[in-house]
C-alpha cells in the first residue's frame, strides 16, 4: 500500500461522512497517474502554491493601494489568512483540510491589480464581463503552466468558482471557504483601516462589539465558533452572529470600502487598467507571446483581459508608464 493509499484509508476512517474523501474525487479534466505519496487534493494544493499566479499575489492590492508600510495586507497575506480560518473550521467539523487548503490558496489567483477597482474597470470594458472568481478558475485551468493549466480536481475548481457570490459550492469544504473569506477580509480590513487612521475600534457599532467582542481575535473566534456550532449538512452561522456579521459588513462598506480617504486613488487605478486594455485591444501584436496565442484562439478581448488581470500593481504601473509617460531625452553625446 502506498503512502497515498494509506492517507486515503485514514480519511475514510476519520473524516465526517459529510466530508469529501480524496479517493471519492470526481477527478480531473485530463486523467493522470496518481501520486504515490500525495492525495489528489494535496497535489492540487502543491500545484497552486508553486504556480506563478500565486507568487504574484504578494504585489496585488487587498484594500489600500500601494500602502507605504510593511504590515498592510496584500492579496497573498489575505489568502493565507483565509486558508488558516477555513482549515480551523474544517478541522472542527472533520472535513477534508487538504481540499479546503487547496481551494483557499487558489481562490484569488485571478484577481486583478488594484483590488476591486481593477475588477470594476475590467468588468466595464470587457465584452464578456469580468469576475475574479471565474478568472481564478481560468488561470488555474487555461493560463498557468505555459497554457497547459494546473489540471486541478473538480472539487477544488468548484470551491474556487463559488467562493464569493452566486451559486453555492457543491461541497461543505467549499461552503466553509465562502465563510472563511468573508470572516478574514472583514476583520483584517478593520485592522488595516485602523492602522491607516481611517477609523478606530471605537467607531464600530456597539451592538456588533457586544456580540462579537473587541479586537480582531475576539471577533474571528466568535464568528468561527458560530459557524462550527451551527453547521451540519449545510455550513451556516447562528442568527445572532449573522445579524452582527451583516451589520459589520454594511458598516465597512460605508466607513472603508467607499470611504473617499481610503479609496481616493482608485479612480486613477481604474484609468490605468482601462488604458492598458484599450491599448492592447488596439495593438494585439504588442502582447507577450503566450497572450498572442490566447488571442488567436479566443480573440483579442479575451487575451487583453487575461494579460492585464494577471498583472501585479507595480507591473501594471510600469507597463502604463512605458506606454503613456514620456521619457526624458538623454541625447547622444551629452
Amino acid at each position: 500500500m502506498t503512502i497515498r493509499e494509506q492517507s486515503e484509508q485514514w480519511e475514510k476512517r476519520s473524516l465526517s461522512p459529510l466530508a469529501v474523501c480524496a479517493a471519492s474525487s470526481r477527478g480531473r479534466e485530463r486523467p493522470e497517474e496518481p501520486c504515490s505519496i500525495r492525495t489528489c487534493f494535496q497535489r492540487d494544493r502543491d500545484r497552486i502554491l508553486h504556480c506563478k499566479s500565486f507568487r504574484r499575489l504578494m504585489h496585488k492590492t487587498q484594500v489600500f493601494l500601494s500602502p507605504e508600510g510593511d504590515h498592510y495586507r496584500t492579496r497573498l497575506t489575505h489568502t493565507l489568512e483565509v486558508s488558516q480560518i477555513a482549515r480551523t473550521i474544517g478541522r472542527a467539523l472533520r472535513l477534508n483540510e487538504d481540499l479546503i487548503e487547496a481551494m483557499a490558496l487558489g481562490h484569488d489567483l485571478g484577481h486583478t491589480p488594484f483590488g476591486h477597482a481593477g475588477e470594476r474597470a475590467l468588468s466595464e470594458v470587457c465584452p464578456m464581463g469580468y469576475r475574479h472568481y471565474l478568472q481564478s478558475v481560468r488561470v488555474a485551468q487555461r493560463l498557468e503552466n505555459g497554457g497547459a493549466g494546473l489540471n486541478l480536481t473538480w472539487e477544488v475548481l468548484n470551491g474556487i468558482a463559488c467562493h464569493t457570490a452566486g451559486r453555492e459550492a457543491s461541497t461543505l469544504e467549499g461552503q466553509v471557504l465562502r465563510y472563511a473569506d468573508k470572516i478574514a477580509y472583514m476583520n483584517h480590513d478593520i485592522e488595516d483601516a485602523v492602522r491607516a487612521g481611517v477609523l478606530s475600534e471605537g467607531d464600530l457599532p456597539w451592538d456588533v462589539t457586544y456580540i462579537l467582542g473587541r479586537g480582531k481575535g475576539e471577533r474571528i473566534t466568535s464568528l468561527v465558533t458560530s459557524v462550527i456550532g451551527n453547521s451540519g449538512e449545510h455550513i451556516d452561522m447562528g442568527p445572532e452572529c449573522r445579524r452582527a456579521f451583516e451589520q459589520l459588513k454594511a458598516f465597512l462598506f460605508e466607513a472603508v470600502y467607499t470611504n473617499p480617504i481610503a479609496k481616493g486613488e482608485e479612480g486613477k487605478a481604474e484609468d490605468v487598467v482601462k488604458s492598458l486594455y484599450a491599448y492592447f485591444v488596439k495593438y494585439p501584436e504588442k502582447l507577450p507571446t503566450e497572450y498572442k496565442a490566447v488571442g488567436e484562439r479566443e480573440g483579442v478581448h479575451r487575451a487583453a483581459c487575461d494579460y492585464i488581470s494577471g498583472m501585479s500593481d507595480r507591473y501594471a504601473i510600469s507597463v502604463y508608464s512605458d506606454l503613456f509617460i514620456p521619457r526624458s531625452w538623454s541625447g547622444v553625446g551629452g
